[in-house]
């Protein structure tokens, strides 16, 4: 979850009760009878890309061959068929991370399908219940694959949104690249005991600070993805007022204009930028995270000035995310530790062959009876807390699959009820999640700078 500075908090002020009622099982997974759709084919392939000066990058792996993986848009309440082909060596998989989907749907090998190997297809079809921005991405061998270019970002879309000027999309991540331009290794093992490793080339839609055009004095949504590997943003915008609409798919409680924002690899974020009444007036997107603070995108203002104003703009239309009853509420606990440990089996993703990260003190899979036990086994409907403690010194956004919570509260700062599927905790934060366990199967938890994932700081939940 968002990092908010005391300005934002003045301006956003608690709102309860903004999110309605869930909707049931098969109402939100089958809905009215509906013909299936044509299916979209994401084939998936190895290909050359300019992502530097130094020349043409190769074994970059997408979706198709064009390029940066398509921004793959779906209708809110309609249903959606996705073919994946496997076009390269390694097997690989589709997990279509933050909408609530069916659990065979999710993407996660051997816990919820097999392997789709070179050759093969597997099809994937759900009705997505929420609007908002997503992404999709492998869920096996995701160091390399996901390193190398296989993210994507989903647009669900809601016929009741309110009308934009504009719509700009960004897809931001690293690259791991050496000064002639070719891959590197993933990942330095020193690293991943810390922070994780991070890329030498940083780009937006596979651009290093690209620039769009914009109506002057209109209202842009500009929809950001971190569809990185380790990095964790700061957010600011120079050159224009932008407001905050919706995190990690989902309406704010309660707009506020963009200070600074921090934001983790898996997250999302909506802005409605006004955009300057001058032409040819330049909006900066930055990150100023760190010692090395960089523009990401820029936007130039066009035209004649539309005079818009974000105070006329209405409302998102709530998600239907069931609340959760916090007095019947059964309690989760949620450690997130190193391990003195230092060696790794396969993990649900695979491994890197070391383990630094724990949940409940115990790298993924640990060394106890059943070490691939869930971590916790939840009955359909009830209500849940999660009560997760980082007592390592290091930033970890902490993803859950297939089901979305609301943030509750935190030992160190005042939060919103923001509805979620990813956290970004701090370090020695606690916070407290509350969910209804109400989709059915086995769901990974997980931090999504994949290093931690991958040595150690993973487990899923089981709903029945």
């Amino acid at each position: 979850m968002p990092i908010l500075t005391r300005r934002n908090l003045l301006q956003a002020s608690a709102v309860a009760g903004a999110y309605g009622v869930g909707l049931g099982i098969a109402g939100r997974f089958g809905g009215k009878a509906m013909a299936a759709p044509e299916p979209q084919v994401l084939k998936t392939a190895k290909i050359q890309a300019n992502l530097m000066d130094a020349g043409v990058t190769k074994d970059v792996l997408t979706y198709g061959d064009a390029g940066m993986p398509p921004v793959v848009r779906m209708k809110k309440g309609e249903p959606f068929a996705a073919r994946l082909i496997n076009g390269m060596d390694d097997p690989t998989t589709i997990h279509w991370h933050g909408i609530r989907l069916p659990n065979k749907m999710d993407g996660v090998p051997f816990l919820t399908q097999p392997y789709v190997y070179a050759g093969d297809h597997f099809d994937y079809a759900f009705t997505p219940p929420d609007a908002g921005t997503f992404w999709y991405h492998p869920h096996c061998n995701t160091l390399i694959q996901m390193g190398h270019g296989m993210t994507g970002i989903i647009v669900v879309e809601n016929p009741k949104d309110p009308a934009f000027d504009s719509e700009i999309v960004l897809n931001l991540r690293d690259w791991r690249l050496g000064g002639d331009g070719q891959f590197i290794a993933p990942f330095r093992p020193r690293d991943s005991a810390k922070s994780g490793t991070y890329g030498t080339v940083r780009t937006a839609n596979w651009q290093q600070q690209p620039q769009y055009e914009a109506p002057s004095g209109g209202l842009v949504r500009l929809r950001l993805a971190i569809t990185d590997v380790t990095r964790i943003y700061s957010f600011r915008v120079d050159g224009a007022e932008a407001t905050v609409i919706a995190i990690d798919g989902n309406p704010v409680p309660q707009r506020f204009t963009l200070d600074l924002l921090q934001l983790g690899p898996g997250q999302r974020l909506e802005l409605a930028v006004r955009m300057p009444d001058d032409e040819g007036a330049i909006v900066k997107l930055e990150d100023i995270r760190g010692t090395d603070p960089k523009v990401l995108a820029t936007l130039r203002s066009v035209g004649s000035s539309l005079k818009r104003d974000v105070r006329d703009l209405p409302s998102l239309e709530d998600n239907p995310v069931a609340k959760a009853d916090i007095r019947a509420a059964e309690h989760i606990p949620l450690i997130l530790s190193a391990t003195a440990e230092n060696t790794a089996d396969n993990s649900i993703c695979g491994s890197l062959g070391y383990s630094f990260w724990a949940v409940n003190k115990v790298p993924w899979p640990g060394d106890t009876p059943d070490p691939t036990a869930p971590l916790a086994e939840l009955k359909l409907g009830r209500s849940y807390i999660i009560d997760m403690e980082n007592v390592t010194p290091h930033t970890h956004p902490i993803h859950l699959h297939g089901m979305s919570f609301t943030v509750l509260s935190s030992s160190t700062r005042q939060v919103q009820p923001f509805v979620s599927d990813t956290y970004l905790i701090q370090p020695d934060e606690k916070v407290q999640l509350g969910f209804v366990a109400d989709n059915l199967g086995d769901w990974v938890l997980h931090c999504h700078i994949i290093e931690h994932q991958k040595t150690g700081m993973t487990s899923y939940v089981r709903v029945t």
